[in-house]
């Protein structure tokens, strides 16, 4: 029998850094975790290489003497952890075990002067062994560079991307931890490009709006919201964008959780379950928040990386998330955040077709000689062949189209942002003035989300949702961890209609189905609830398979596209969306409407 011995303090670190350094991104975000726990107003991150060749991170933090740098540079060494209360950690880090793991798979140099001494020290560590040590000149903070990461673990090496994907995960840390801590000034830089550069001092709307995408300020709401939690209060904060302002993957989807960057399951479920019956399933929102919550209500200390977390009540936090998202959408949705294709305007032309006005418009152009270019004009007419003979083009104000007459603007105009009905095109789209533009309305769309919600206001949905008994219960075999999870959502699934009861280890009872789903497949069911709670922490299927009902319901109880409505009718319609909630998109998650500015309408004319 082989002996039990102890490693060595080398393995040991190369052991715990194959969890907590998989590629320079890792050690990136560790390092300006460091920064940011140390008290910095400043950070400068540079890679070299996307962060194959170098990764350095600079900050105007509190600094470290030359034992404090020996320390850090040993497991499980912190001053994270003034005592041994683990679930009150209020800082990035706390484990200990970055700075020393880095250290043993790849060249790292630590330069550090705290604010009080007037000199500074520097430590070169390379995989492990210690080779250089001595003064060094710098301002008050700390500077780190790690170079050639896995340079003597060929092993680790080859499993490293092209310098182009380590860029864009570097890229991804730098810029959640920036939107993280608006208080904090960061600069970005790529070889000798800037990535990007922010202030301190910033809301965290408008840093989250510079670094994601400067249009999210003017297409998305904002959120802040507050509940009682266990010992304290829930706070979530942040921005969300309009349903119509989405991307066709969720990579724009940032979560923070006291903080700290989160890539979360429960978290992400929510957000989708908060969208569900507003975005098409293959799009996904672009959104940040940020959830405060009791340190002793979440454990941080799930994985060495830190992008995980437990939260103690997990079905109260998410309920939270998806009434706040809702909740925020339903109040400042009525905006759309389509504007017309840049194509579609470009296809505008200034085409005049006669010089001389028709007969019907003389009478604005009284005083103007038109006989000395009629003849010629004239002439110059295209024939129109008529059935043998030529004819030219008729001379008068034909064909004429219905019309009303126009109301004015009302004085508080911007009380209706949907404007004034001026008529119907297409006999599908409403023309209307506002009192900055003009609005297009596809009629179908907004009449359809009306119709939801006036649905969902009726109770319909609780209707739709009435337990059909069966009758013979069926049982369904599933392994054992997705009984486990039904059995969790269980009285979820009663209010929707659904009643299961556990059936031994491994199957599930299912007594009851919902009404509207009474001819589906028990068996194929319970499999895709099990799977959609292991995936997004809890099943948003069976509620999204209800809404489709009520969609499907309001879809064919709506306006249908080709139907002539007066301009009573189109006003009534605009009123009834600008007092809807969720109006800027329908049931599909397509714009229910579209806005020209003014300043668009004048650029067509050449005003500008």
């Amino acid at each position: 029998m082989p002996h039990i011995r102890r490693l060595p303090e080398t393995l040991v670190n190369r052991i715990a850094a194959g969890e907590v350094v998989e590629r320079p991104a890792s050690a990136l975000k560790e390092l300006v975790e460091n920064a940011l726990d140390s008290g910095a107003q400043r950070i400068t991150v540079s890679i070299s290489d996307g962060g194959l060749a170098a990764v350095e991170v600079t900050d105007d933090g509190c600094g470290m003497t030359p034992e404090e740098m020996a320390l850090a540079l040993e497991r499980h060494a912190t001053s994270k952890l003034p005592d041994e209360a683990i679930e009150q950690v209020s800082t990035l880090g706390f484990r200990g075990e970055a700075l020393p793991s880095i250290g043993s798979v790849a060249k790292l140099t630590i330069e550090s002067r705290p604010r009080d001494s007037e000199q500074g020290w520097r430590r070169v560590v390379d995989h492990g062994a210690l080779v250089d040590e001595g003064p060094a000149a710098l301002p008050p903070g700390t500077r780190v560079r790690v170079e050639n990461l896995f340079a003597k673990i060929p092993a680790r090496r080859k499993f490293l991307r092209t310098a182009r994907s380590e860029y864009a995960a570097c890229n991804d840390v730098v810029r959640r931890l920036a939107m993280a801590r608006p208080d904090v000034a960061f600069t970005f830089e790529h070889g000798d490009r800037r990535i990007f550069a922010v202030q301190e001092g910033q809301e965290a709307g408008a840093r989250v709006a510079q670094i994601v995408a400067r249009e999210l300020a003017d297409n998305a709401v904002e959120i802040d919201l507050e509940r009682p939690s266990g010992e304290g209060v829930m706070r979530l904060t942040g921005v969300a964008g309009l349903p119509t302002f989405n991307r066709g993957i969720a990579d724009h989807q940032y979560l923070f959780v006291n903080g700290r960057p989160v890539k979360d399951r429960l978290l992400t479920g929510a957000v989708r379950g908060a969208y569900a019956e507003m975005l098409a399933r293959d799009r996904h929102a672009v959104l940040a928040l940020f959830l405060d919550i009791p340190f002793v209500d979440v454990d941080v200390n799930v994985h060495p990386a830190k992008t995980e977390v437990r939260f103690r009540d997990a079905a109260a936090v998410r309920g939270f998330i998806v009434s706040g998202l809702r909740q925020a959408l339903s109040t400042g949705d009525r905006r759309s955040a389509q504007t017309p294709d840049s194509g579609a305007m470009s296809r505008w032309q200034a085409e005049p077709l006669r010089d001389e006005p028709s007969p019907a418009l003389r009478s604005i152009f009284e005083g103007r000689d038109w006989s000395a270019s009629s003849s010629a004009r004239v002439a110059e007419a295209p024939a129109v062949w008529d059935g043998g003979t030529a004819t030219l083009p008729h001379d008068g104000a034909m064909p004429q189209g219905r019309a009303e007459a126009a109301e004015a603007l009302p004085e508080n105009a911007e009380d209706y942002p949907l404007g004034i009905a001026r008529g119907q095109v297409a006999n599908t789209y409403i023309v209307a003035e506002a009192a900055d533009g003009l609005v297009l309305v596809d009629q179908h769309a907004a009449h359809e989300r009306i119709v939801l919600e006036r649905l969902r206001a009726a109770g319909t949905g609780e209707t739709v949702a009435a337990s059909q008994a069966l009758l013979m219960p069926e049982v369904v075999e599933l392994d054992e961890p997705s009984c486990d999870r039904l059995e969790e959502q269980a009285e979820h699934f009663a209010g929707l209609g659904l009643a299961i009861e556990r059936f031994g280890p491994d199957a599930m009872l299912v007594r009851a189905m919902p009404g509207v789903l009474k001819k589906a497949d028990p068996q194929a069911l319970l499999r895709d609830l099990a799977d959609d709670i292991a995936k997004h922490g809890a099943s948003l299927l069976l509620n999204e398979k209800i809404e489709h009902v009520l969609a499907t319901m309001a879809c064919h109880g709506s306006v249908r596209a080709g139907r002539t409505l007066n301009v009573a009718e189109m006003n009534a319609l605009l009123r009834e969306m600008e007092s809807t909630p969720r109006s800027g998109q329908c049931n599909h998650g397509r714009p229910t409407w579209v806005k020209l500015s003014m300043d668009d309408v004048e650029k067509l004319f050449g005003r500008h």
